[in-house]
């Protein structure tokens, strides 16, 4: 019992925006892609579906990525903010706001907490260009937000495992295109030891699977390219 709470008070330990590469100086028309892991993972843990695809995006060009753990949303929010605040003035006027792109994903409860930001986005008055739940887990995560352009949702319901959200909706569906909710299955199916831990194959069923799926993350990123398309 003392092994798993040192595990845990490891898991949760506090990230601070000096943990992500430093907010960028953001040109016309570059985007902000954030990524939240899910369950107790932390933000730099490379193995982990989110953290790979980022590493991945950060290649493209004019796009920035980062990775956050989802109990740290504000970590998230803070670099968001700041890269947003091209003067440096230390306050989004109308012009930096209007001028957002930026693109939230997540794996679980790191979908959820994606969607959080988003809405948190929204009273701000910042767009998001869209937002990716893979197997989301959480309150409240099923709506999403009118300041969202468009959404995409993934999801497993096999059984004896851990089930995410099967259904997403538009709170104004004139202001937000839903672009699917598309269930996978998982049945009989194990994710590649390498990228697995032994507890997260033998007790994670069908959702850690579908997190270490590469087909599945390859059709997240076609999506997040779709959208950093999108002028």
């Amino acid at each position: 019992m003392f092994l798993i709470l040192l595990v845990l008070a490891a898991s949760l330990s506090a990230q601070e925006l000096s943990d992500l590469i430093p907010p960028p100086r953001l040109a016309p028309g570059d985007t902000l892609v954030v990524g939240f892991l899910g369950g107790f993972d932390r933000w730099h843990e490379e193995h982990r579906g989110v953290r790979k695809l980022a590493l991945r995006l950060r290649d493209k060009p004019r796009v920035h990525a980062e990775t956050v753990s989802n109990h740290h949303r504000e970590t998230a929010l803070a670099w968001l903010m700041r890269s947003l605040d091209t003067d440096g003035s230390g306050i989004l006027d109308p012009a930096e706001r209007t001028a957002a792109r930026v693109i939230l994903y997540g794996q679980s409860w790191g979908a959820a907490a994606a969607l959080h930001t988003a809405r948190d986005l929204d009273t701000l008055g910042i767009p998001v260009l869209l937002t990716v739940q893979i197997d989301s887990v959480g309150r409240g995560d099923h709506v999403i937000p009118a300041n969202v352009r468009s959404a995409v949702n993934f999801y497993q319901h096999d059984p004896l495992t851990i089930q995410g959200r099967g259904s997403i909706h538009a709170g104004d569906p004139a202001r937000t295109k839903i672009l699917g909710n598309f269930e996978r299955s998982y049945m009989g199916k194990t994710a590649d030891p390498a990228s697995v831990s032994w507890v997260r194959r033998r007790f994670g069923g069908s959702h850690a699977a579908m997190e270490a799926d590469p087909v599945l993350w390859k059709q997240v990123e076609r999506y997040i390219d779709d959208a950093i398309q999108t002028r």
